[in-house]
């Protein structure tokens, strides 16, 4: 039972960083939802939990807007689909091996990336968007790290001097055998409309205008 559960959770972090990834189409999206939720009950059953019933979209159907009549066909139909999924995991004879496939396939890789200093001439406040960035497929397969400097080289938040540290997590061996993954520091200064603007009639401030990018 150890290892069934297991091998379902290698699934689960799996599907988990493709959802975040923010990579799919509509449509594999809500196709990955339905695989998610339809695992989720059927580790409930075998577990002897409760039975979540759910609309077509994956959400938890609510008890004070749905009648009796509908809640009880949608445990009737769940429950005929996990029955019938218990019955296709029984027949199938999985090596012993399936469990360390997914255990090597799972999430299990972070990058751990500490700030230490960010050298530019700007002159003005600047916001930095750091990302994981694959140049192949043109795509960022990460959150985005924002880091506030401020005009006199030091971070905005002073406290946060030498402290600035960020783990982009959920990395999965797929994207460690990418050709190549880039660390991209978009840089955006937030200040005047022009930096050559010194006329205080035409002085503004709080403007965020796109200044540079590094890989």
């Amino acid at each position: 039972r150890f290892q069934q559960v297991q091998s379902m959770m290698y699934d689960l972090m799996e599907w988990r960083s493709q959802l975040l990834s923010g990579t799919l189409p509509k449509d594999e999206l809500k196709e990955l939802k339905q695989k998610v939720t339809s695992k989720i009950d059927y580790g409930n059953k075998i577990l002897e939990l409760d039975l979540i019933v759910r609309d077509d979209d994956g959400n938890i159907l609510d008890p004070d807007k749905t009648s009796v009549i509908s809640l009880f066909h949608a445990h009737e139909e769940a429950t005929n689909k996990i029955t019938e999924r218990i019955k296709e995991e029984m027949s199938k004879d999985q090596p012993d091996y399936a469990s360390y496939s997914r255990m090597s396939s799972s999430p299990t890789h972070s990058l751990y990336v500490f700030v230490r200093n960010f050298v530019c001439r700007i002159g003005e406040d600047a916001e930095l968007f750091m990302s994981l960035y694959d140049p192949q497929k043109l795509t960022v397969i990460s959150e985005n790290y924002l880091v506030r400097w401020g005009s006199r080289g030091f971070p905005k938040e002073i406290d946060m001097l030498n402290n600035l540290k960020v783990v982009f997590t959920d990395l999965g061996n797929k994207d460690l055998s990418r050709d190549k993954i880039y660390l991209v520091c978009q840089i955006v200064r937030v200040g005047r409309m022009d930096l050559k603007d010194s006329n205080s009639k035409k002085y503004t401030q709080g403007l965020r205008r796109p200044f540079g990018v590094a890989g």
